[in-house]
């Protein structure tokens, strides 16, 4: 009922919801001022096999808004409205899933966030999904992985159109913690970079990597926090519980380029995160304007048989 409210608050900028076949699958987005991260986005996500975007622009500033209105794929809506009084955006998603995803695969992700699979490099998405349907699967897990330059991250040279990964492609291999949420039956993984850098001090303050970016929709379902769990519960147990591994994903998270220093400052004033931006407030009380979050631990990314390698990732029993 409060997405259907919040839905109030979206303007359609362009609608090609027409276009929308039974089997596409759909992927759901809001963005502010991420104009330079748009089209490696659009193409990474175009080549990984996603049939129609229905993004939300909430009040940017940039030439962002002008830049998906022109993409053919795209279905596009724009609002003023609090982040934060939408539960950071995703009751606009949840108002655009319930009415456009129903009975399809959605695959919901920030602008940041590039997911990354089991033979993600061989299959695309329909693989995945077919594989899924098969299985009698209905939500799939990844850990959000941040990736990190090795230096300053204020030295990076990101340009709009640049693979973020080409200078952001370091991460850690270890260092989190897992935990049970005994309501909604979800895995709670904190650590990385940014626990170890920003939250050494309160590390149970540390931002959640647990996500479930990828579901068979139904009118339904819903998102609880941001993409970190879900109703129906059920949708949570994206683990397994018999022993064994089950198979899951990644979300290499391209936050820390040279962008990071504007966009930690806005959002912290803003205050439209989650705890009043607290997040974007413990980038700036340390470092947040220039932090160098590689040590002699990080690890350079490769490709997905390396997460698996590592245990960040599992293929289970997808052959």
């Amino acid at each position: 009922m409060r997405a259907r409210r919040k839905g109030r608050d979206l303007t359609s900028v362009v609608d090609n919801t027409a276009q929308i076949g039974a089997g596409d699958i759909l992927l759901f987005c809001t963005f502010r001022n991420e104009d330079v991260r748009l089209p490696f986005f659009l193409d990474y996500y175009r080549k990984l096999g996603v049939d129609h975007f229905l993004m939300v622009d909430n009040d940017s500033s940039d030439g962002g808004r002008a830049y998906m209105a022109q993409q053919p794929d795209v279905s596009l809506w724009a609002t003023k409205a609090a982040y934060g009084e939408a539960r950071y955006g995703m009751d606009w998603l949840s108002y655009l899933q319930g009415r456009y995803a129903h009975g399809r695969w959605a695959l919901t992700v920030d602008v940041d966030e590039f997911f990354v699979y089991p033979f993600c490099d061989t299959r695309p998405l329909r693989a995945l999904a077919d594989w899924l349907d098969a299985s009698e699967v209905r939500s799939f897990g990844a850990m959000m992985l941040d990736m990190y330059p090795k230096g300053p991250v204020g030295e990076t040279r990101y340009q709009k159109g640049d693979d973020p990964f080409a200078v952001a492609n370091w991460f850690d291999p270890g260092n989190y913690t897992i935990s049970r949420n005994p309501l909604l039956r979800n895995l709670w993984i904190q650590g990385g970079p940014r626990a170890r850098q920003f939250f050494a001090n309160k590390p149970k303050q540390a931002p959640a990597l647990n996500k479930v970016p990828f579901v068979k929709w139904q009118r339904h379902y819903a998102y609880v926090s941001s993409t970190h769990m879900m109703l129906p519960r059920g949708l949570n147990l994206v683990y397994e519980t018999q022993g064994g591994e089950k198979t899951s994903g990644v979300l290499l998270h391209a936050k820390f380029l040279n962008t990071f220093h504007d966009k930690a400052a806005e959002e912290a004033a803003r205050g439209e995160h989650y705890a009043a931006g607290q997040e974007y407030k413990s980038y700036a009380d340390r470092h947040g304007s220039d932090p160098d979050l590689w040590c002699a631990w990080s690890e350079k990314y490769i490709n997905w048989r390396q997460l698996e390698v590592l245990g960040l990732m599992s293929k289970g029993n997808w052959a």
